[in-house]
Formats: C-alpha cells, structure tokens, sequence
C-alpha cells in the first residue's frame, strides 16, 4: 500500500458506549498514560467515565473528551507501531477536533479541556430551553431543507444540523417544535423521524451564546503547526492555518455539519481512510458516501492490529 493517500477521519458523539478504549488501556503503557494526564487535566477518572456503568458518559461535557481521548489513543497507538503521513484530517461534529489534534494543531490534553469545555458551553446554551434532535430516514436533503424552511417561516425553530449520508439526515431545534413535525416529515415520505435521547440541539443558532467563549479558549491552545490540512464540515474545504480553525469551529457550533458532501469533495484526492476511534460509525456511512474508496476502522488492539496487516 506503499505511496497511497490516506485520509485520516475521526467520530463524533453518538459513537460512545462503556467500555471503550479498554483494551488499549489494558494493553497498552502509552494508553495508560493518556488516560492519566487527561484525566488530570480535567480531573475525570476516564477509568471509571469509560469502564464502569454510569450516566455522565452520556452528559455532553464528558462525552466529548471521553470520545477525543479514545480516538487519540487509537491514533498515537497506530502511529507508533505503523508510520504513516495522511494527506488530509476529517472529523464528523466533534470528530474535527480530534482532526485538529491529529494534524498537530493542538495537544491531546489540550484538546481533551477544550472539548470539555466546549460540552459544557453546549449544554449551558440549551439549559433554559427544551432543545433535542431528529433522525430523518429517507428523504432528500432538498426536501428536508425545504420543510425546516417553511418550519421557519411559521416560527418554529428547526434547522438542519448533520448531513450523514444520502437519506440520512438529522435536524436539531426546540423539542416541541420537532416533535410537532413529526408528521410533516412522514407526510412527505420520510420512513423514520424519530427523536434522539439528547438534550441538546447540535449544529444550529440555538448554540449562539456558546460562540465567542470556544473562540477564546481555541486561541489560547491552537497553533499553526499542521502536518496535513483538515477538512472543514462548515466549508467542506481543507484548512491548514490556525485562524480558519478558530473561525470555522466557531462556526460550526450553529452551522450544519455537511459530512456526507465533505467525504464526497475529498474521495477523488484520496485512495483509503482510516477511522480511529469507538465503533465504525463512519465506516459505516463511507460506505454509501465513497463505495470506491476503502475505509478502515481502529477501535482496540484487534482492529489495530488487522488495519497495520493490511497496509504493509
């Protein structure tokens, strides 16, 4: 596989379960160390957060730096044993900022605080209001843009947050309103609207309030120092400067995340992409976003080891 170009891509939330990132933590005396230092810096014992029942895995200022760490430690892990140059970083939602990580931006600890923080801002910002989001299954995107618009025009808060796949897409809003459109959607021929276990309403301007605060923290730890450019899920164009990160993440917080059409701009540029983190998520989506394009997946030291067999 000498000379091919890999895309290195990262998930977002949604991606986490118990029990992720065990068995590097076992296996692994490099893991054991992140785990320490990003825990300290956040003072989370990830041990506990990631390996015993509990409901704060599920609180977006955990979930976000619980999932960074574990897509990180599958990143280093893969870099020590497998040295290899990616040509381009992507990221689904919080999947950029591990991009960012990866591409030397910014530290892994760094980022673990940022993410937190960046949780905790998301959740501070729909605190006084009953926000959520929904899974549309099997409807264009046209449509569903179409229908959050009229939805807007009649007052009601409802925005397209994540561009998964062709006939997946999730919209985000005040619960109310997205569950009075329900039938809207199914009326128009959507298999499935369904309402996801989440608090928050992701990707939209109900985030506005939690802008400027991400913004100053990200000037604070990001750098210039890319190895490879990231994709943006905002523009869907690479960036590579210090000062696009800051502006297109701030972005991002009240934009929609346009992953399906980011995969499809880039699968041209590239032969592989190697998902690094729990589950398969996006492999699973790549396989109807770039079907030419193999994607392969490390989420523990099995998968680790079959994605190095099988670029040597």
């Amino acid at each position: 596989m000498n000379g091919q170009k890999i895309a290195m891509i990262f998930p977002g939330q949604g991606s986490q379960s118990i029990g992720m990132g065990k068995s590097f933590y076992e296996n692994s005396p490099l893991a054991r160390e992140m785990f320490e230092k990003a825990g300290e810096r956040i003072s989370v014992d990830f041990t506990k957060l990631l390996f015993e029942t509990n409901e704060q895995i599920n609180e977006t200022a955990y979930t976000q730096p619980a999932i960074l760490l574990v897509s990180m430690i599958a990143y280093k892990l893969f870099q020590e044993v497998h040295p290899t140059k990616a040509v381009l970083f992507l990221g689904h939602s919080l999947g950029e900022f591990s991009a960012l990580c990866a591409s030397g931006a910014i530290d892994y600890v760094d980022a673990v605080e940022l993410v937190h923080k960046r949780g905790a801002l998301m959740q501070s910002a729909c605190e006084e209001i009953e926000a959520g989001m929904m899974a549309i299954l099997g409807l264009d995107d046209a449509v569903v843009e179409e229908i959050c618009a009229k939805a807007n025009d009649e007052g009601k808060q409802v925005w397209p947050a994540n561009f998964n796949q062709n006939g997946q897409l999730v919209v985000a809003g005040l619960k109310a309103d997205l569950q009075s459109m329900e039938a809207v959607f199914k009326e128009a021929g959507a298999k499935r609207a369904l309402l996801l276990n989440m608090s928050i309403a992701s990707h939209c301007p109900l985030l506005a309030s939690a802008q400027d605060p991400l913004a100053l923290e990200m000037e604070k730890m990001v750098s210039d120092t890319f190895s490879a450019p990231v994709v943006s899920n905002v523009s869907m164009q690479k960036y590579a400067t210090k000062s696009e990160a800051v502006a297109l993440l701030k972005d991002q917080l009240v934009k929609p995340v346009r992953y399906k059409q980011s995969i499809e701009a880039i699968a041209g540029d590239i032969d592989v992409m190697i998902e690094f983190g729990n589950g398969a998520v996006l492999k699973g989506l790549n396989k109807r976003n770039a079907p030419n394009n193999e994607t392969y997946g490390i989420s523990d030291m099995e998968t680790l080891q079959k994605v190095c067999e099988a670029l040597s």
